[in-house]
C-alpha cells in the first residue's frame, strides 16, 4: 500500500504557525519547541535554569552570531527579549531581568547596521520599564545600561526617538529621598550619569528634540545643582580641570561636577542664556545668594567650562539679574555683585563684550539706587509697609560693588579703560557743571555720597592705571572736573582726588615707598624706579602743570586737612618728580615748595598752627627729596643744614615730630628765620651756577587764581563778561573823547587778589544757600525768580543792542537834521552809489 506524502501538509501547518506567532503575543506554538522561529529558542537558550548561573556565554555568542547573519531578525529578536523581560519584571524573576540587560547590551554593542534603530525602540522601551520600578537596583540597572547606549555612536540618524521621559525620570532620581543613604547616593549617582548620558545622545543630534530648551534645561541644571550643592562644604578645585578617577565617581558632587561642565562646555553662543537662566533661578529660589559661596562656585564652574568668546553673555545675564533684583534685599545684590567680581577675574578675553560702558553704567546705578535707599529708608518709598532698609548691609553692597568696578576696570586693555575714567567722570555731580546726581529725595546729603561712591569707584578703576601717553589717556575733559574737586570743604571728597591722582601718575609702583613723609638721608635705600620724562610727559606737563600746581597750593590752603592730606600731597609731589619730571619742572616744584615755605610765614590765610607747621614739614621732606633727585651737591648741603638747624631748636618744623598721633604744637610760629627756613636767594644761587633757570628761580611762585578753579566762587557770565563799545565815525564831526586808561601796577594786582580771596568764604556760603534754595523751595518761588533774572538779563541785551547796532554808513552822505546836526540815513544796498574804483 502506497506511503501518502505528508510533506506538503507539513510545510504549510510551519509556515502558518509561525505567521500567527508573528501576529500573537505568545504564538499558537509557543508549547511545540520544535515549531518555535530560531530566534526564540537562540533567545531562551541563553537563559539558564538557574539564574544565579548567570547568561550562557556560548548560547549568547550564537545568539550575536544570527543576528549579525540576519540582521532584519535583530527588531523580532529586541521585541521577544523585551516581552520576556517585563513577564519577568511583573513575575518579580529579578535574576532573568539582569541576563536579558545584559544580552540586550551584547547586543547593542555588537550590531552597527541599518537595523539598529528598530532594535533601539525595543532596548528603550526595556530600559523605560526599568526606571518606572519602584526598585533601586531595577532603577540603576536600566541607567546603567542606557549610559552604554549613549555611547554608541549610531551611524544612521532617528527621526522619531524621544528622550522626554528619560530627562524627567533621570532628575527625579537626582532628587532622591530614599531612606537608607547609601542606597539614595547610589540612585542620585544613577541619575545623574544618566542626565550626563542624555547630554551626550541629543546634544550633538540636529535630528533630536532640543535639548537646550527651556523645558528640558529646567530640569537637568537645577537638578545637577542640588547635588553639588550637597557637598557646598567640600573644596572642589573650579580652575583646573576636572581629573576622572574612582574616589570622584564615588562622590556624588564631583559627579555632578563633571557632568555639569560637560553641558556647558558643549553649550554653543545661542544656548547660553538657556544653560544659565536656571541657574540664577536656583539660586533665587533656595536664597542662596546671601551666603555667596555656592553662587561663587557655580559660576566658577560656569565661566571655567563655556567657551571663553562667550564669557561676555555670563556678565550681561548676571547683570540683567541684578537690575532685576534692584528692589530686593542688600544681602542678595550683594551677593550678585560678589559673583560678579569673581566672573570678572576669570573672564580672561581682556574684555567684558560688546557693550563696556554698560556694565559700568548698571553697576553705578547700583550705587546710586543703595543711597537712595539708605537715606529714604525703604526700597518702596510709595509703599510704607515694605521690608526695611539695613544701613550695614547697604554700606557692605556699596563697597562690594565698588570692588567689582575695579575687578572690571583691570580686564580691560588701557584705552577703554580711559574711556570708563571718563564715564564716571561724567556721573560725578559736580555743582554748577553737572545736575545733582540723585533723587530728588536724597537731595544735598545723596549728592554728596554718591559724590564719595563714583570717586572711590574711579580710584578703584585707576588703580594700576599704566600708559606711555599722558595725554591722551588723562584729556582736558578728565582732569579739569578731578582738580575742582581738590577746593571742595569735604576733607574725604579731597583725599579721594588726591589719591586718584597719585594712582593716575604712579606708574612704577613707587607709591608704597612714599606712604608717609620722613627726612631721609639717603633716598637710595628706597631703590625707587625713575626713567627719563617723554616727549609726550612733557607734552603733558607743559599743558597742564600749571594748573597741578595752583590747585596742589590752594588744597594746601584748607583749614581742615588732616595728616592723611599732607602724606598724600608729599607722595603726589614726589611722584611728579620722578614721573613727569624734566629740567623746568623740577625748578617750578622747587618755587612751589618754598611758597608753602612762605604761606606758613605769612599766614595770610590764618591757618591753625597744626597746618602751619605741616606745611613747613612738608616742604623740608619735599626739598630733602628733590635735592637728592638732582644730586648737586651744595644744594644738598643747604638743605641738610637747615634741616639740622630746625631739629636742634624747631623740632616741630619737621615731618617726625608733626606727624605723629600726639604731635608737640607750640602756640605760636612768630620768630622764625635765618638758619631753620629754606633760602630762596641761596638755592637760587646754587642750581644756577649748575645749569637751571636762575631767573626763574628767583620769581616766587604766586599762583594763578582763576574763578574757574574754584567751585565755590563760580559766577553767571553776566558777572564775570563786561562789553566796552567805542563809537568811532568819520562821518560824525563830533568825536567821544577816549578816558584814559588806568595804569596797572603790581600794587593794584595786589589788592585785587587779595580782595578775591578774602570774598572767598561769602562767595561759598552764598552759593550753598542758592543750591539749597533750589533744592527746597516751592516751585512758584524759583520760577519766580528765574522770571524776574530773565527779565533783567533781556533789559540788559537790549542796551548792548542798542549801542552795537547802528544802520550802515552810507556813500551818499548823510541828511541834516538842523542845528549843525546830522542824522544817518539807511540806504538800500541796490541804491547805493559807489565809487568807480570800487566797482569791478
Amino acid at each position: 500500500m502506497p506511503v501518502p506524502n505528508l510533506l506538503g501538509p507539513r510545510r504549510l501547518v510551519l509556515d502558518c504557525s509561525a505567521l500567527l506567532d508573528h501576529r500573537v503575543g505568545g504564538g499558537v506554538c509557543g508549547c511545540c519547541g520544535a515549531l518555535r522561529p530560531r530566534y526564540k529558542r537562540l533567545v531562551d537558550n541563553i537563559f539558564p535554569e538557574d539564574p544565579e548561573d548567570g547568561l550562557v556565554k556560548a548560547n549568547m555568542e550564537k545568539l550575536t552570531f544570527y543576528a549579525l547573519s540576519a540582521p532584519e531578525k535583530l527588531d523580532r529578536i529586541g521585541a521577544y527579549l523585551s516581552e520576556r523581560l517585563s513577564r519577568d519584571v511583573a513575575r518579580h524573576r529579578y535574576g532573568y531581568v539582569c541576563i536579558a540587560m545584559e544580552a540586550l547590551d551584547q547586543l547593542l554593542m555588537a550590531c552597527h547596521c541599518q537595523s539598529i534603530n528598530l532594535f533601539v525602540e525595543s532596548f528603550l522601551k526595556m530600559v523605560r520599564k526599568l526606571l518606572e520600578s519602584d526598585k533601586p537596583n531595577l532603577q540603576i540597572l536600566g541607567t546603567n545600561s542606557f549610559v552604554k547606549f549613549a555611547n554608541i555612536e549610531e551611524d544612521t540618524p532617528s527621526y522619531h526617538r524621544s528622550y522626554d521621559f528619560f530627562v524627567s525620570r533621570f532628575s527625579e532620581m537626582c532628587h532622591s529621598s530614599y531612606e537608607d543613604p547609601d542606597v539614595r547616593t547610589k540612585i542620585r549617582m544613577a541619575g545623574i550619569r544618566g542626565l550626563q548620558g542624555v547630554v551626550r545622545k541629543t546634544v550633538n543630534d540636529e535630528l533630536q528634540a532640543n535639548i537646550w530648551d527651556p523645558q528640558h534645561m529646567d530640569k537637568i541644571v537645577p537638578s545637577l545643582l542640588f547635588n553639588l550643592q550637597q557637598d557646598e562644604g567640600g573644596d572642589s578645585c573650579a580652575s583646573s580641570p576636572p581629573q576622572a578617577s574612582e574616589k570622584e565617581k564615588e562622590n556624588p558632587a564631583e559627579l555632578t561636577e563633571r557632568c555639569f561642565r560637560e553641558l556647558l562646555g558643549r553649550a554653543a553662543y545661542g544656548n547660553i542664556k538657556n544653560a544659565v537662566t536656571p541657574v540664577l533661578m536656583h539660586l533665587d529660589n533656595h536664597s542662596l545668594w546671601e551666603s555667596k559661596t555656592f553662587a561663587v562656585r557655580c559660576f566658577k564652574i560656569i565661566m571655567y567650562s563655556i567657551q571663553s568668546q562667550h564669557s561676555h553673555l555670563v556678565i550681561q545675564q548676571l547683570l540683567g539679574h541684578l537690575d532685576a533684583n534692584s528692589k530686593n534685599s542688600a544681602t542678595v545684590r550683594a551677593g550678585i555683585v560678589e559673583v560678579l567680581s569673581e566672573a570678572a577675574v576669570i573672564e580672561a578675553s581682556g574684555s567684558v563684550g560688546p557693550t563696556v560702558l554698560e556694565v559700568f553704567n548698571t553697576l553705578l546705578r547700583q550705587l546710586r539706587l543703595s543711597v537712595d535707599y539708605e537715606l529714604t529708608g525703604s526700597y518702596h518709598p510709595e509703599n510704607t509697609g515694605g521690608p526695611e532698609v539695613k544701613e550695614q548691609e547697604e554700606r557692605q553692597l556699596r563697597e562690594a560693588v565698588i570692588k567689582t568696578i575695579g575687578s572690571f576696570a583691570n580686564t580691560l586693555p588701557t584705552y577703554q579703560r580711559s574711556e570708563v575714567m571718563l564715564f564716571i567722570m561724567g556721573k560725578i555731580p559736580i555743582p554748577g557743571m553737572h545736575p545733582i546726581f540723585g533723587s530728588a529725595d536724597s537731595g544735598f546729603e545723596g549728592s554728596r555720597m554718591i559724590q564719595l561712591m563714583l570717586l572711590k569707584s574711579l580710584l578703584r578703576v585707576t588703580s594700576g592705571f599704566q600708559t606711555t601717553n599722558m595725554l591722551m589717556a588723562l584729556p582736558t575733559s578728565f582732569l579739569d572736573p578731578l582738580l575742582s574737586f581738590t577746593l571742595m570743604e569735604d576733607t574725604e571728597i579731597r583725599l579721594l582726588v588726591l589719591e586718584i591722582l597719585v594712582s593716575l601718575i604712579d606708574r612704577h609702583d613707587n607709591r608704597p615707598k612714599f606712604s608717609s613723609i620722613s627726612i631721609i638721608s639717603d633716598i637710595s635705600i628706597l631703590k625707587l624706579k625713575v626713567d627719563k620724562c617723554s616727549r609726550q610727559d612733557n607734552l603733558f606737563m607743559k599743558k597742564h602743570s600749571q594748573r597741578l600746581y595752583r590747585h596742589i597750593f590752594l588744597a594746601c590752603k584748607e583749614e581742615n586737612s588732616a595728616q592723611l592730606h599732607f602724606e598724600t600731597l608729599y607722595a603726589l609731589l614726589a611722584l611728579i618728580s620722578m614721573e613727569l619730571a624734566n629740567e623746568e619742572v623740577v625748578v617750578d616744584l622747587i618755587r612751589l615748595a618754598l611758597a608753602l615755605q612762605e604761606l606758613a610765614l605769612t599766614n595770610e590765610e590764618t591757618l591753625p598752627v597744626y597746618n602751619r607747621c605741616a606745611l613747613h614739614a612738608l616742604s623740608a621732606a619735599y626739598l630733602n627729596l628733590i635735592c637728592q633727585l638732582t644730586t648737586v651737591p651744595s644744594f644738598c648741603q643747604h638743605i641738610q643744614e637747615v634741616i639740622e638747624a630746625r631739629q636742634k631748636e624747631f623740632p616741630f618744623l619737621l615731618p617726625e615730630d608733626i606727624f605723629i598721633e600726639e604731635p608737640r604744637i607750640p602756640l605760636n610760629l612768630e620768630k622764625l628765620e635765618g638758619q631753620v627756613l629754606f633760602l630762596q636767594a641761596k638755592i637760587t644761587e646754587v642750581l644756577g651756577g649748575s645749569g637751571y633757570n636762575a631767573d626763574r628761580l628767583a620769581t616766587p611762585y604766586i599762583p594763578q587764581l582763576t574763578e574757574e578753579d574754584r567751585l565755590a566762587k563760580r559766577k553767571s557770565i553776566g558777572d564775570t563778561i563786561s562789553l566796552q563799545v567805542e563809537v568811532d565815525s568819520r562821518n560824525s564831526p563830533e568825536r567821544e573823547e577816549r578816558s584814559p586808561a588806568e595804569e596797572i601796577t603790581f600794587e593794584t594786582l595786589k589788592k585785587a587778589i587779595v580782595d578775591s580771596i578774602g570774598t572767598e568764604q561769602q562767595e561759598r556760603e552764598k552759593r550753598r544757600q542758592v543750591v539749597e534754595k533750589f533744592q527746597k523751595a516751592p516751585f512758584e518761588e524759583i520760577a519766580a525768580h528765574c522770571g524776574a533774572r530773565a527779565s533783567l538779563l533781556q533789559s540788559k541785551l537790549n542796551q548792548i543792542f542798542e549801542i552795537t547796532i547802528r544802520p550802515p554808513p552810507s556813500p551818499s552822505g548823510s541828511i541834516s537834521a538842523g542845528q549843525g546836526q546830522s542824522q544817518r540815513r539807511s540806504v538800500p544796498v541796490y541804491e547805493m552809489k559807489f565809487p568807480d574804483l570800487c566797482v569791478y
